[in-house]
């Protein structure tokens, strides 16, 4: 506390009376020229903190921290009567979009937001963001300061401050003192899981949607706080692209209003002038698409926002790289080229303030009143109370308005789970999201159906409608229909101190595995129902929770359960006997002890940091329990009698599995294997694993060539064994604790046409696939013959022990909620 109370002081000492001071630049501030060394987001933050003490014309945020404590900082720069009114045009934004009911105020500056370094191996953003900064917030610049009279404008130097500084680190511990620009220098090759992802190695360019990670709630709520009128996510690409910036690549999604198609060309026309007058190398209108929903400029555009994404080529470059086309590519072009957009976009923004503005107001105005999209009304049942709480907080982060039902019938509405019309009945606990609100465009991209693809050339998935994601029947209504908002969700009250024989608990959604989870860490002993039983009136599933008194011989073992179960909201059964009305008794041999599993993640080189990460966070942050991460090439060292679950996330892996491994499993361990991963054990001796690709050595002839390949057409060629993320419905053997908790059929999310030949007799196919299985998404014509009549989930007996076979991604950036309780039940129910 002493050296921070002193640091303060330090720091005020210094920036006092520093208003009468000129603005120093940033290469002034650092003590080193822009692009001659890569700058610690530390002192990225020490220069923004420095210009808010200095200027007049600006105002400095800290909206969040990073994982590992580093600053989310945003600055707002002005006219010094704007910055004064910060506030009041915040809220009269907010107005224009119907989100707020302030005042009128006079001369409504337009809003610009540029964020930069959303990964953190593309580090010349944060770098040009300084000299923005200094660019908008000297006085004595004439140019900016006159775009500042109707402008408002935020800069974020760096939305990854964690995966930045791992770069920036690695690269200022190898790099030679001058700059190798030689590509096979190691200061252009970053280790495993390198800098553009988070503490978690998530990708945030992603997660803008979703909001899983810390970063991107405090930044996304921020952002919905301000709306701004243009929004620009600054990139860096291959070292050896040009600079590409809007208009965008087909396919746009079909949300995306002309105007923001158009005004998209307007910016793009004011960059390429600049860029022209340098002799700078540019594209646009390829590669980078606007459709998945959750980019930093797709989220803005379906918020109103023209959203864009720059991106400049540099990824591995260090501070100098040889080029392809015998160039070379150093740090400080690549800032110079950033920068240059950057006052760019404020320029032609501030040229055309008033009619951005009216246009922003025009697609908020007809949001509200004449929204766009099939369905005019979505009702999500309540057959899950936990899953439709998720997705409330879901909608809640993005300020998607609903409310409750009213006991309707309704004739006439799409159900998303057998995609036909039908006529059911909306309850008083079924949510109601009309369309008729400010968030329209965006909760019809979130929930549509099927997403129109006019182009498959796309970047990302292609599929993701919530009801599918979170497991939830819903319906998409022609008719507006509104809840009653009157209604009030009646709450669970907590449990009251009780003694018992035994309590009996759900399993049907993550919140029932984090109570688990709790019980297990506390050494309270649980046990699940291998099949469904009915005992005083009460119905329970297979998969059912039960704790009981025996085995867990402890004083405060009432207490105990009962105080864990109101942390988590979990309404427990109490039996005051054994002795059941119908199925097994709870002595049973069908009621089965869960085993408190030691279980070990593998990681680093070989494996897919984003999906190792997404098992790192699930564990971690989700429900709380522990997971003993071993780099791969450290796995001869694990003791395995010490451990009981080995998860192989996806990646590709030599020399796996060892004989060891195998030996592990045979003596009663669980090897869950995902993904690619799979592809290791296809034949291997003793796995049953099997590819549907595999041929017979008889059938490996050259086979005769029908059909003449047409050079112009490779890419879309290449695009018909393509599967950019679709939605297929498997059939689920919900009978078998890979599939407790689950109905019997799952919605997969498809990110390739991998798919296995069905487990024989010393295994169970859970999840499998048949012809019909498509439900929404872009899969090429050859994936979709291929994906069909197969495997996706199963289990395989090994001794004591088993494989668990999961070929798609349950976690998958941790917004497919539903696959969330199918992983659960992975490691904790299988083999026990």
């Amino acid at each position: 506390m002493v050296k921070k109370l002193l640091s303060l002081l330090l720091f005020i000492t210094v920036y006092a009376g520093a208003y009468a001071q000129t603005l120093q630049s940033p290469s002034d501030f650092l003590g080193y020229k822009l692009g001659t060394h890569f700058t610690f987001h530390s002192r990225i933050a020490e220069y923004f903190r420095y210009v808010a003490a200095t200027s007049k014309n600006v105002k400095l945020l800290q909206y969040g921290t990073t994982n590992e404590g580093r600053p989310l900082i945003t600055m707002f720069i002005g006219s010094e009567e704007n910055i004064n009114r910060l506030d009041a045009i915040r809220k009269y934004n907010l107005s224009l979009a119907g989100l707020d009911k302030s005042p009128v105020i006079s001369n409504p500056p337009v809003i610009v937001w540029l964020s930069y370094n959303v990964h953190g191996n593309e580090p010349s953003s944060s770098e040009a963001a300084m000299q923005t900064l200094f660019d908008l917030a000297d006085p004595s610049n004439t140019r900016t300061s006159a775009w500042l009279k109707n402008t408002v404008i935020a800069i974020d130097p760096c939305l990854n401050p964690d995966g930045r500084d791992r770069y920036v680190n690695y690269y200022n511990q190898v790099g030679d003192i001058t700059a190798d620009p030689n590509t096979a220098s190691r200061e252009h090759t970053e280790p495993w899981p390198g800098g553009r992802v988070n503490h978690y190695y998530f990708d945030l360019n992603r997660d803008w949607a979703w909001q899983v990670q810390k970063e991107t709630q405090a930044r996304v709520g921020l952002f919905n706080q301000w709306l701004p009128q243009i929004h620009v996510d600054f990139h860096e690409q291959g070292y050896n692209s040009p600079y590409y910036f809007a208009p965008a690549a087909e396919p746009f999604h079909k949300a995306i209003t002309n105007w923001q198609r158009e005004f998209q060309t307007t910016i793009g026309k004011n960059n390429a002038k600049y860029f022209d007058q340098n002799g700078w190398m540019y594209f646009t209108r390829e590669e980078f698409d606007l459709l998945y929903p959750s980019y930093g400029d797709t989220y803005p555009l379906y918020n109103g926002s023209i959203g864009m994404t720059y991106e400049q080529g540099g990824i591995g470059g260090g501070l100098s790289i040889l080029t392809k086309s015998g160039d070379t590519l150093t740090l400080a072009d690549r800032i110079a080229h950033h920068h240059s957009n950057s006052l760019s976009t404020v320029e032609v923004a501030s040229m055309n303030a008033a009619k951005v503005l009216a246009e922003f107001k025009k697609f908020y105005d007809d949001s509200r009143t004449n929204p766009s999209g099939e369905y005019k009304t979505y009702v999500v049942k309540n057959e899950n109370k936990d899953k439709l709480t998720a997705l409330a907080k879901l909608l809640d982060r993005n300020s998607i308005q609903y409310s409750f039902g009213l006991n309707k019938p309704v004739l006439n509405a799409y159900n998303y789970f057998t995609a036909k019309n039908e006529s059911f009945n909306i309850n008083n606990d079924d949510m109601v999201i009309n369309t008729s609100q400010p968030k329209s465009v965006l909760l019809n991209v979130l929930f549509e159906p099927k997403t129109f693809v006019a182009d498959s050339n796309t970047y990302d998935i292609t599929a993701w409608s919530l009801p599918y994601a979170y497991g939830l029947k819903a319906y998409g209504l022609r008719e507006s229909v509104k809840g009653t908002e009157a209604y009030t969700r009646p709450a669970d009250g907590p449990m009251d101190l009780t003694k018992a024989y035994a309590y009996v608990g759900g399993w049907q959604s993550v919140e029932d595995v984090k109570f688990l989870a709790a019980l297990l860490k506390k050494n309270i002993r649980v046990r699940y129902a291998e099949n469904a039983f009915e005992t005083g009136g009460k119905k329970f599933s297979a998969g059912s929770l039960i704790i009981t008194k025996a085995g867990n011989n402890r004083p405060d073992f009432d207490k105990a359960v009962i105080e864990t179960a109101n942390m988590f909201g979990r309404k427990l059964v109490p039996l005051s006997s054994g002795f059941v009305d119908k199925g097994a008794d709870i002595g049973s041999k069908e009621v089965h002890f869960i085993t408190k599993p030691r279980v070990v993640l593998l990681s680093n080189e070989g494996t897919n940091s984003e999906a190792m990460g997404e098992i790192w966070h699930f564990f971690e942050q989700q429900i709380g329990y522990p997971v003993t991460i071993v780099r791969y090439q450290d796995i001869g060292r694990i003791k395995f009698s010490d451990v009981d679950v080995l998860i192989v996330p996806d990646g590709n892996y030599a020399d796996f599995p060892s004989d060891k491994m195998q030996s592990w499993v045979r003596d009663g361990g669980k090897l869950i294997v995902m993904g690619d991963a799979i592809s290791r054990l296809d034949e291997k001796k003793g796995f049953a694993i099997r590819s549907k690709d595999k041929k017979d050595d008889k059938d490996d002839k050259p086979k005769k060539v029908t059909e003449v390949r047409i050079y112009g057409e490779r890419d879309h060629e290449a695009l018909r064994s393509s599967v950019p993320g679709a939605i297929y419905r498997l059939k689920l053997d919900n009978t078998h604790p890979l599939g407790f908790g689950l109905p019997n059929f799952y919605y997969d999310l498809k990110l390739d046409d991998n798919i296995y030949e069905y487990l024989g007799d010393n295994g169970w196919n859970v999840g499998t696939i048949k012809k019909d299985g498509y439900i929404a998404g872009f899969v090429g014509q050859k994936s979709k013959e291929k994906i069909a009549d197969g495997m996706l989930l199963g289990v395989q007996n090994m001794g004591r022990g088993s494989v668990v076979y999961m070929v798609d991604d349950p976690l998958f950036r941790e917004f497919w909620e539903n696959g969330k309780l199918l992983f659960s039940n992975a490691v904790f129910m299988v083999g026990n």
